[in-house]
């Protein structure tokens, strides 16, 4: 939600994570046996004055089957700004020297989760189901649990759960309550299976439960961790193709990127997902395949991601700089090896970018899933293009077919991409046959239903 001239209007949130749900319960709406009755809870997306709140709410709820949490801006800062992206984000993807441990955002977290439970509660039925997504809000389940024993509960994260000797990095109380905090769930969903088993091992080694088949027997029920990795809208990805608009994108892109081999790079500004890195492989590349020179262009595009914290800046100012010395080492007045945008890109001019790259590079240093290797695939209508993907990411768990390799190492992306640029059509079709069987198969829709049903 925004506010413009005074006025709050609705915008619908970019994310993954919404886009795939709204699949999942846009595909209900045609189920025989299965009502679609649901209801979103969460931040509206800024502060509400307090005689704004009534009618939003109604609003929400009526034309968007919505239901908002309110919470003021300290709030916010020292629960999402600080406990969430200080210090949960970087310990959870293996980055504990960027991890900050503040009492103050601890006691925020905290009361943000009692905040989702009142509200929860306000309009929650007996014969619900209740799904909490994410590292905000890992305390709830057990909140919830309390109050209403017998309603059944899932969480699923979409984060890396890490190893024991990150997570014990947390101070003795958080790391307790967080784990309880989870348990209280009755079904805990991770992407991989390796995520799972770092879950069940904290939850040993701290609590003292063992397991059985991911089966814990908490304080008074039983709680289940697996592994459900998550999917993309197949379809959508793979239609939107022809659409008009993504044909039109499709024309201009081809005008500018004609005499060209074109690699792609699509990533939010973030320190886990090694764009440092992965300009850096593709400058040993340029050292080292002079053959290439004038041939090949890399597409990058950096979306802005959480603009004002002094860290992301700092990134920022140093891939702006890395990209200004590779394109003055390398380039001429007829090519310039990267094309640099800082910008988001909305769903058709991705869908086309995808489309017309021969390459996606894609090389998280720590990724929960990665959804947009798979959007690439996804997209690939004619069956060719190479997807480089980091071992690091949870799609290379399913995606073992793309090069797979160590983000870590700068040589190994530089080889990946002359192996990729040399990659015969034929080889190209038959990786790419078998990935875009298996994300058709196992996409959204499956994923969600597979974890409700289990619930």
């Amino acid at each position: 939600m925004v506010k413009e001239g005074g006025n709050l209007t609705f915008q619908k949130s970019a994310g993954g994570l919404v886009s795939g749900l709204s699949a999942y319960l846009g595909s209900l709406k045609d189920s025989s046996f299965t009502t679609s009755e649901y209801i979103w809870i969460g931040w509206p997306g800024i502060t509400v004055e307090d005689k704004e709140k009534e009618k939003l709410e109604l609003k929400a709820l009526t034309d968007f089957h919505a239901y908002p949490v309110f919470l003021s801006e300290e709030a916010m800062e020292n629960f999402y700004h600080g406990f969430c992206n200080k210090t949960i984000w970087p310990l959870f993807h293996y980055f504990p020297s960027f991890a900050t441990y503040d009492d103050a955002y601890w006691n925020h977290y905290k009361h943000v989760n009692e905040t989702f439970c009142n509200t929860v509660m306000k309009i929650i039925k007996p014969d619900d189901v209740v799904w909490i997504h994410d590292y905000h809000l890992m305390l709830l389940p057990k909140l919830l649990r309390e109050k209403m024993p017998d309603v059944p509960i899932g969480f699923f994260l979409h984060i890396p759960f890490p190893a024991f000797e990150i997570f014990q990095l947390l101070p003795g109380k958080w790391r307790s309550e967080i784990l309880q905090g989870l348990l209280g769930a009755d079904l805990i969903g991770f992407h991989t299976f390796d995520y799972t088993q770092c879950f069940l091992r904290c939850v040993l080694r701290i609590l003292g439960h063992e397991h059985d088949m991911g089966q814990i027997v908490a304080d008074d029920h039983l709680a289940k961790a697996d592994t459900f990795p998550m999917g993309i809208d197949f379809g959508r990805f793979y239609s939107a193709v022809r659409s008009p608009e993504v044909q039109a994108e499709k024309e201009t892109l081809k005008k500018n990127l004609a005499d060209f081999k074109v690699i792609l790079s699509v990533d939010r500004l973030d320190y886990t997902k090694g764009i440092i890195n992965r300009l850096q492989g593709y400058e040993i590349f340029l050292e080292k395949n002079q053959q290439w020179h004038r041939k090949v262009i890399l597409v990058l595009i950096v979306v802005p991601s959480r603009i004002g914290v002094e860290s992301y800046q700092q990134m920022k100012n140093k891939l702006d700089e890395l990209v200004g010395k590779i394109n003055g080492r390398f380039g001429s007045v007829d090519w310039t090896p990267i094309l640099y945008q800082y910008r988001f890109l909305p769903f058709y001019p991705l869908v086309a970018l995808y489309n017309v790259s021969d390459i996606a590079l894609i090389t998280p240093l720590r990724d929960g899933m990665n959804l947009i290797a798979k959007e690439y695939i996804a997209s690939r209508i004619n069956k060719t293009g190479v997807l480089i993907l980091s071992e690091m990411a949870g799609a290379s768990k399913e995606l073992g077919e793309a090069v797979i390799i160590n983000p870590n190492n700068r040589e190994e992306i530089s080889e990946a991409l002359k192996m990729a640029l040399e990659m015969p059509q034929e080889e190209q079709v038959k990786r790419n046959l078998v990935m875009q069987d298996r994300l058709e198969r196992y996409n959204v829709v499956r994923w969600a239903d597979d974890f409700i049903n289990r619930l």
